[in-house]
């Protein structure tokens, strides 16, 4: 049976829930994950399901980026992988990787610059 009621999990939600619209795999990004003290965040660079937390569990931990002292670590074959295999960056991981110059090999352009081509 492909529809059931979530109103036993969610009574908010009174249509039924169809499984064959429930992305199986959901898409990869590249963003980081907060750490350390308060006023002394640091972030991770991690390879992430797009509909996990923030600081949910990661697939992969490809990278360091501490903004206080601008120190950046990178996993190049492990970012690479990750791209070729059809990952998205955010805006901020992307910045970093460009910083980098990482990005010079994948056809990957910010949504702004895509709008002003169209």
């Amino acid at each position: 049976m492909d529809l059931f009621w979530l109103s036993c999990r969610d009574p908010y939600r009174s249509k039924p829930f169809n499984l064959n619209d429930v992305a199986l795999n959901p898409m990869i990004k590249l963003r980081l994950k907060r750490f350390g003290k308060k006023r002394e965040v640091s972030y991770r660079i991690v390879a992430i399901n797009s509909d996990a937390r923030r600081d949910g569990r990661p697939l992969e931990e490809i990278g360091f980026y501490n903004p206080r002292t601008d120190e950046i670590r990178l996993d190049v074959p492990a970012i690479t992988r990750r791209l070729e295999q059809g990952a998205q960056p955010t805006k901020t991981v992307r910045h970093i990787l460009e910083k980098a110059n990482l990005l010079e090999k994948f056809d990957i352009k910010a949504k702004t610059e895509a709008k002003a081509e169209v």
